[in-house]
């Protein structure tokens, strides 16, 4: 038996004697990613291998395919042309098996696909955004769902997917927002650590495992104005303490796989930032794992960039600052084979990124099981268990911002109700971006779960969509004011859309039927290369809601959206505010059990959201030096980061923390008493802050340290405790180290950042 058949050798052994045996053909081979959907052709449900991908596996093969799954306007799989679950899996198989068998060393195919909240393939369940799951504030089932994910993604053959997303939002206008956890470096740690625990598992040859991709590395959710891969203008002490932050935590839980970001910090991109890749990633870290690019990436640095002359100077630059592997391999394909031929890349190069991308490959167990097992992938995929993982996280995750008069939760018999808004019945509209396409009677709307809510009570649905989320068209608001004027209670379902252009049609704004034309349309207001330069809502929305509140009805608003809106006049006349972000496929249940006080809303908010667009930045843990005011307004936020209210009423009381002084080699414990005061049973987040009073070098006011979500029955309470050491206290000195500082701190526990108690910690020299 050749060494690298051996299952008993360890991953790198066998690496390395199948790297021995390699030419240059297939060295460079490995570090190819063509376009996954590209390689085969589907025709009445039989799948055919291209031409053009045979041909590529006999010269040398293929390393890796992005995306053989994924469905979208983009890939241009649909609903119709596209691979049932079952269907998927038999065509990874058939990828799979022609690489194998009709490759000189039988080298298995890396098989990687998109998975920020669900596998983006035909059937997968599609579970709310990161959004929206940083603010359930729940980590434990968000390695449920990453668990679910993974579990989707490997019984189609999946390997390797392209999450988490652990960039730092610090300007909200970003379309890419909806995709990340927070604002906050500790909590998208947090999440950032469960992510890869639950898509790795306890083994990466799991057949429910996957290996994680963290990206974007690193400072994509800093750049200038917001736009997305802009310049980012950081210091490297801002750059360690935040942003690097969450992909430390990753590192440190095994994580397999980075992916660096498109942007440049401090005119070096990110994708031939040797100091990164090199320096912090793999010798401070000690990361062993893959890095691959973007898509795209290494064609931007000639072409946007302009770091390099042209693409085989781009292809040299980033496999020699550490680049492993290139999505989609047009730049790689095409020049490191030249490259490495005319001695101007070092064998040694290549042999390090070949290593690295065979290692891995061997650590999930594709040489001894590279099939999938299609009647699993049909059994998983999209199963109940995990819809009903969707509703919740979705229910966990919604945030009552307003409940004037306690307006919620509806009550019964509270006469008829008119569910009016561009969202109340656009599926696509709640998914969020990244999202493959679906059948309609796969996504509960809200119009949908409101409908199914009230089946038993007889009471009568109204709708209209009254506008559409773009565009100046009035045409919709007579029937959607007739409707709100017909009942007691109207539901204002509004916001933005991160949905592509699915061929769907536009809407008929005086039925709410889709209506196709020939013509192109597109709600999208936010995702990925959408950048808004307001955070008001688009079109004629608020105007919609104006004429509506004309009619003195009680107006509830629920946002559906992927970034904060900034909406004074909606802040103030609204009777109650949810803000559900993109809530995924069964959103619209989640909503109407929230609506209706089946669920008390535990959602906290991981993104400060401004007045006015003017205030930006407005993130929590900016510095204590950043200014008091403008002149026509403050800069505090319409709602601070960690907000959140209930249906019922939480008190704070006892804090008490085990002793007032420590050494940085010490520990104490911080313990605060929670009571519910209120009739319901509900679920507070309870959150630790921790300032610094003075330091060597300048400091925010509270960096969050800490967070426990405790549920309580009424009148019930419960102690909870933060245990605070130099991992809470430390800060990135002026070596660039971390130490922790002498002094006074001041530990603050409460509902939200801005509403805390507080005691004193001394820290003194050790003796």
């Amino acid at each position: 038996m050749l060494k690298y058949k051996d299952a008993a050798l360890p991953a790198a052994e066998r690496a390395e004697h199948l790297l021995s045996l390699m030419n240059v053909e297939e060295k460079v081979g490995q570090l190819v990613q063509p376009f996954g959907w590209q390689t085969y052709e589907n025709r009445g449900g039989t799948v055919t291998l291209t031409e053009d991908f045979k041909e590529q596996v006999k010269n040398g093969g293929v390393g890796s395919l992005y995306g053989v799954l994924r469905a979208d306007p983009w890939t241009g799989v649909t609903l119709e042309n596209g691979l049932s679950a079952k269907e998927g899996a038999e065509a990874v198989n058939q990828i799979q098996r022609y690489a194998v068998e009709n490759s000189r060393l039988g080298i298995p195919i890396l098989i990687g696909e998109e998975c920020s909240h669900g596998h983006m393939a035909i059937d997968g369940t599609v579970f709310p955004v990161p959004l929206l799951l940083g603010s359930t504030w729940n980590v434990d089932l968000y390695r449920e769902m990453c668990r679910a994910v993974a579990a989707e993604t490997r019984a189609q053959g999946g390997a390797v997917t392209y999450s988490p997303v652990l960039d730092v939002v610090r300007d909200p206008r970003w379309g890419r927002t909806e995709e990340c956890f927070a604002e906050d470096p500790y909590l998208i740690g947090e999440f950032a650590a469960a992510s890869v625990q639950g898509l790795q598992g306890e083994s990466l040859d799991s057949e429910s495992s996957v290996a994680a991709t963290l990206k974007h590395f690193v400072g994509y959710g800093s750049s200038e104005g917001g736009r997305n891969a802009g310049p980012v203008h950081m210091g490297w002490r801002e750059l360690l303490e935040v942003d690097l932050y969450p992909f430390k935590k990753a590192v440190e839980a095994g994580a397999a796989s980075i992916m660096p970001a498109y942007n440049e910090i401090d005119g070096v991109p990110c994708t031939v930032n040797a100091e990164l890749l090199d320096g912090v990633l793999r010798k401070q870290w000690g990361f062993d794992g893959m890095v691959i690019t973007d898509c795209g990436a290494i064609d931007m640095l000639a072409a946007g960039h302009d770091v390099a002359e042209d693409g085989m100077d781009a292809s040299i630059q980033a496999i020699e600052a550490g680049i492993d592997m290139e999505m989609s391999g047009a730049m790689f394909g095409s020049y490191l084979l030249q490259a490495a031929r005319e001695g101007k890349l070092a064998e040694e190069v290549l042999d390090r990124a070949v290593l690295r991308v065979l290692t891995l490959k061997f650590k999930l167990g594709l040489f001894e099981k590279p099939y999938a097992d299609p009647q699993r992938a049909e059994q998983v995929i999209g199963s109940a268990e995990h819809k009903a993982l969707a509703q919740r996280l979705a229910e966990e995750g919604i945030i009552l911002l307003k409940n004037e008069n306690q307006t919620l939760p509806l009550a019964p018999g509270s006469g008829k109700i008119a569910v009016i808004g561009p969202n109340a019945d656009q599926g696509y509209n709640q998914l969020g971006d990244y999202t493959s396409p679906q059948p309609s009677e796969k996504v509960a709307t809200v119009l949908k779960g409101i409908q199914a809510r009230l089946q038993n009570e007889n009471r009568h649905v109204l709708y209209a969509p009254g506008c559409r989320i773009k565009g100046d068209s009035r045409e919709g608001f007579e029937t959607a004011l007739a409707c709100a004027e017909e009942a007691e209670t109207v539901i204002l379902v509004m916001g933005g859309s991160s949905a592509r252009d699915f061929g769907e049609g536009t809407i008929d704004l005086k039925t709410g039927a889709s209506k196709v034309t020939d013509d192109s349309w597109n709600d999208m207001e936010c995702g990925e290369g959408i950048d808004r330069m307001t955070l008001g809502l688009a079109g004629v929305q608020l105007e919609l809601m104006q004429e509506i509140r004309k009619l003195g009805k009680r107006l509830i608003v629920v946002y559906i959206n992927g970034r904060p809106i900034a909406e004074p006049w909606v802040d103030e006349h609204a009777d109650a505010i949810l803000e559900a972000w993109y809530p995924g496929q069964e959103g619209g249940h989640a909503i109407a059990r929230v609506l209706f006080g089946d669920v008390n809303p535990s959602g906290r908010l991981t993104v400060s959201i401004p007045k006015h667009v003017g205030q930006l930045p407005v993130y929590y843990n900016g510095k204590r030096s950043r200014g008091k005011r403008y002149l026509e307004e403050d800069s505090k936020p319409r709602y601070p980061f960690g907000y959140g209210l209930s249906y019922t009423t939480f008190a704070y009381g006892n804090l008490r923390i085990s002793r007032t002084s420590m050494t940085a080699e010490e520990s104490v414990l911080v313990t605060v008493d929670v009571t519910n005061t209120g009739d319901m049973a509900g679920s507070e987040v309870v959150q630790l802050y921790i300032s610094d009073a003075v330091s060597a070098v300048s400091r925010p006011f509270m960096e969050l340290k800490g967070f426990a979500k405790v549920a309580l029955e009424p009148g019930e309470t419960k102690t909870v405790s933060f245990e605070i050491g130099a991992e809470q206290l430390q800060y990135i000195g002026r070596n660039l180290k971390p130490e922790v500082e002498p002094g006074q701190f001041r530990i603050h526990v409460g509902r939200h950042v801005n509403d805390t108690v507080s005691c004193e910690l001394t820290v003194r020299e050790a003796e």
